[in-house]
């Protein structure tokens, strides 16, 4: 078992969206002591934008590809490769305006591709997305219709054959940085959320058993 887990928070490891992932990735490795976690830290990762070369060189059949074009696709390449050889995945990630980050748009640019929509290499896997928002999202607050980041990373992934999907929505963040909320205090439901995930799956297993 391998779990990918990918965050792409500016904040380093003070951001919240990080925090939960980490703590997720624990509880996971827990739960499967003999498995695997491989880590990506996008923010920290060189990723380069995509241009008409590597649209080119997609489309160009792999055995007429140039040196150049092979070079161009090596991120595409490694990227692809990270998320086919993981079995599930945490992904954490702050809404920036309304949207991913412009970190985690590049990655994504850079695995959703003619072969990958094809092929749809998620089909059968499993992943929990960590949300961080500075506003207040839930149901019934002044932004509830302002989330698109959710209904975003569901379409995108869904494409890649993902159908397995989980959130853990930490909206609010502002007032902790704010320093209206006290971090621990905030964290306290988004850790609860991440437990009852993992209750849940041993309740499926002892059913399924």
């Amino acid at each position: 078992m391998k779990l990918l887990r990918i965050d792409s928070s500016p904040f380093g490891e003070t951001g919240i969206s990080r925090y939960l992932t980490e703590q997720f990735a624990n509880k996971w490795l827990d739960e499967n002591p003999y498995a695997t976690i491989v880590r990506r830290d996008l923010a920290t990762t060189n990723i380069p934008s995509i241009d008409a070369e590597w649209v080119s060189a997609h489309y160009t059949l792999e055995e007429a590809r140039t040196r150049r074009q092979k070079e161009i696709l090596e991120p595409s390449g490694e990227f692809i490769g990270e998320i086919m050889q993981a079995d599930e995945y945490v992904i954490g990630l702050p809404m920036h305006n309304w949207g991913p980050p412009s970190r985690f748009k590049l990655w994504v640019d850079q695995i959703v591709t003619p072969s990958t929509l094809l092929e749809r290499p998620l089909t059968g896997k499993r992943a929990t997305f960590v949300i961080a928002a500075g506003r207040v999202h839930e149901t019934g607050s002044p932004d509830a219709s302002k989330n698109y980041l959710q209904p975003w990373l569901r379409t995108l992934f869904g494409c890649l054959g993902l159908t397995d999907m989980h959130f853990v929505f930490a909206d609010g963040t502002k007032r902790v940085h704010g320093g209206e909320v006290d971090r621990t205090t905030f964290l306290v439901p988004h850790l609860e959320a991440i437990r009852a995930l993992f209750d849940q799956r041993r309740e499926e297993l002892s059913h399924s058993g």
